[in-house]
C-alpha cells in the first residue's frame, strides 16, 4: 500500500514500526536560539536551559513545505496535527493537502485535527497504523479514524504552567496556582480542543489520585492508555502501577516528552491519552 503516515512532532513519536512514517517538527524558539522538535533534539538539555531562560520563548508550528516533504510522493496521506486551537500546523497542513493534490493528480489526502496533542496523538497515529496494516482503503481508514477521535481523552497533570501562560494557552491568574505549595494542576483538552484546568490536587499522590479518578469519571474501564512525562519518570510509572491494580491486562506505555510538549508541560508534567 503506497500511504504515509505524517504527525507533527507534539505527538512524541520520531518513528511507527510497520508502516511509512514522518514526524513533522514544531519549533521552540527564544531571542537566542531555536530548537528544532527532531531526532537531534537533546530534550533534557532543552528543558533546563530554558527553565533557566528570562527572556521569550515561544513555539512556531511546521510550514506549508515541511508537510510537502513528509507526504513523501505517497499515493495515500494520513496526517495528524496537534489541536488547531492552539496552534496554526492544522491549517498549515491543508494548505500542503491542497497543493499537493494539485502537484500529484489522483492522490488522496486526509489531513485529522487531534483537537489534543501529546499522548492522545499518539493514540490517533497508532490507530492509523492498526487500519493500513489491516489493508483497510482510504475511506475505510479516514471515517475509523475520525469516529475513534470521539472515543479518546487527553488528561495532564502539571507543576508549572509558566509556559503556558507566556505563550497565551492559559491565564496568568490560572498558572500562578502550579507549583505553589506544592499545587499540581490537572486539566484536560476540551472538545473543542482548548485547556480546561479541573482540579487543584497539593502533592504527587493527590495529583495521581486526582488523575486516575477523572480517567474514570470520563469513561476509561480498561482500554489502552498512553502516558507521556518530563522529566518524571517515577510519576509516570506511579500512575500505570496505579491503573494495572484495576485493570492487569490494560496495554498502558510510558514515553517521554519530546520538544514541543517538554516545552509546554515543563519539568514534573504528565499527559495521559486513553481510550474512554
Amino acid at each position: 500500500m503506497d500511504r504515509v503516515i505524517a504527525a507533527d512532532s507534539s505527538a512524541d513519536l520520531l518513528s511507527l514500526p510497520g508502516v511509512r512514517f514522518a514526524s513533522v517538527p514544531l519549533k521552540i524558539v527564544t531571542a537566542e536560539r531555536e530548537y528544532k522538535d527532531d531526532g537531534a533534539l537533546d530534550v533534557d538539555a532543552m528543558v533546563r536551559e530554558l527553565a533557566a531562560y528570562r527572556g521569550r520563548s515561544g513555539s512556531s508550528c511546521p510550514n506549508v513545505q515541511d508537510w510537502l516533504d513528509a507526504f513523501g510522493g505517497a499515493a495515500e496521506v494520513f496526517a495528524v496535527t496537534i489541536t488547531s486551537a492552539l496552534s496554526g500546523a492544522w491549517a498549515s497542513a491543508v494548505q500542503a493537502g491542497e497543493e499537493y493534490k494539485r502537484l500529484r493528480p489522483g492522490a488522496r489526502v486526509h489531513i485529522l485535527d487531534s483537537l489534543s496533542t501529546g499522548p492522545e496523538m499518539q493514540l490517533m497515529v497508532e490507530k492509523l497504523r492498526a487500519l493500513t496494516m489491516e489493508g483497510a482503503g482510504f475511506d475505510e481508514t479516514a471515517a475509523a479514524v475520525e469516529d475513534y477521535r470521539r472515543h479518546t481523552h487527553l488528561l495532564f497533570c502539571l507543576e508549572s504552567m509558566k509556559n503556558l501562560a507566556r505563550n497565551g494557552r492559559t491565564s496568568p491568574a490560572a498558572a500562578a496556582l502550579a507549583g505553589v505549595l506544592g499545587i499540581r494542576v490537572v486539566g484536560a483538552a476540551s472538545r473543542e480542543g482548548t485547556l480546561e484546568l479541573l482540579h487543584k490536587s497539593r502533592g504527587r499522590r493527590a495529583a495521581l489520585d486526582t488523575l486516575a479518578r477523572t480517567m474514570r469519571e470520563r469513561g476509561y474501564a480498561g482500554g489502552s492508555v498512553r502516558i507521556a512525562h518530563c522529566q518524571n519518570r517515577e510519576g509516570a510509572d506511579a500512575l500505570r502501577s496505579m491503573l494495572l491494580d484495576s485493570w492487569p491486562e490494560a496495554d498502558i506505555r510510558l514515553t517521554p516528552t519530546r520538544g514541543l510538549c517538554s516545552f509546554y508541560a515543563e519539568s514534573g508534567g504528565l499527559m495521559v491519552g486513553f481510550e474512554g
